[in-house]
């Protein structure tokens, strides 16, 4: 296979085929991220993709997911994006879901109908990075469009019958907004109703605009406690007609795998026992992006 630079896929597609169709971000700006720092974006030939799925039909008969990498497959033009997806269907029959993440942005790009022909052609999953719904913070991190529209592209997805995985970021809003990012999050999940949250905490990663802005004093990370409140907010303020909430990222003081609406109150009253002292955290040494 192909691989160029760092590979990051979902934790939940670690038994999928990396097939990976595009390089870097097509956004690159927001002031958190290090995913694919000094890697240029970029759309791979077909003849380089086309190998790898025939790589795949050799060698990889029993795995039945392929995720397609890396940070935006979604903003390939349709024509392009089709036809990787009727490649897979040829080649790799036995194939039961397609995966990738996807930005506002690209999501804005294809029409109704071609969502749906995505849909029917295999791909059945798409992540989605709201990280806030806090216009204030979005801004502030260099995220692409805010929340209303984050949110209208996340439900068009979800019309177009995709699954809708959507990752949020306790402590995006640092101190200062910590309670109006987990109310302004919870407000835009609620809105976008998705099935499944994947609540991350804040790590800073060398490099990047944020890290550069905490060692000069200019952004102050909730501690511990101030994450796990944050958190605590956003969860009781997030309505799922039916949908995970899952807090289990390595990333995470506490880790928490919620059915909503069913499971909200016994996991509300977890994280107030680890408020309370009652249930130990994980170590900062512990935590890993």
């Amino acid at each position: 296979m192909d691989y160029q630079g760092m590979i990051i896929r979902p934790p939940s597609e670690a038994g999928s085929v990396l097939l990976q169709v595009t390089l870097g971000c097509s956004h690159g700006r927001c002031a958190f991220c290090g995913a694919y720092q000094g890697k240029r974006f970029g759309i791979k030939p077909r003849e380089t993709v086309l190998r790898d799925i025939l790589y795949a039909a050799r060698h990889f008969r029993d795995q039945r997911r392929i995720f397609l990498c890396d940070g935006d497959a979604m903003i390939l033009p349709q024509a392009r994006l089709t036809d990787i997806l009727s490649l897979i269907r040829e080649h790799l029959p036995w194939v039961t879901r397609v995966g990738a993440y996807a930005n506002a942005k690209s999501l804005k790009r294809k029409t109704d109908a071609e969502l749906a022909e995505l849909r029917e052609l295999g791909l059945g999953i798409v992540y989605m990075g709201l990280e806030s719904g806090d216009d204030a913070v979005l801004r502030d991190m260099g995220k692409n469009g805010d929340a209303a529209f984050i949110v209208e592209q996340g439900r068009r997805a979800r019309a177009a019958g995709f699954k809708l995985n959507v990752t949020v970021i306790n402590g995006l809003g640092g101190v200062e907004r910590s309670m109006e990012h987990a109310r302004a999050t919870a407000d835009a999940l609620t809105r976008m109703d998705p099935d499944q949250v994947g609540a991350l905490s804040l790590m800073l990663v060398p490099g990047t605009p944020l890290s550069e802005r905490c060692e000069r004093g200019e952004f102050e990370i909730p501690d511990a406690r101030g994450i796990l409140r944050e958190l605590r907010e956003m969860l009781a303020g997030t309505e799922l007609t039916r949908g995970l909430f899952l807090a289990n990222h390595a990333s995470n003081y506490l880790p928490l795998k919620v059915r909503l609406p069913s499971g909200k109150q016994a996991a509300l009253n977890d994280i107030d026992r680890a408020l309370a002292g009652m249930t130990p955290l994980k170590a900062e040494s512990a935590r890993r992006l």
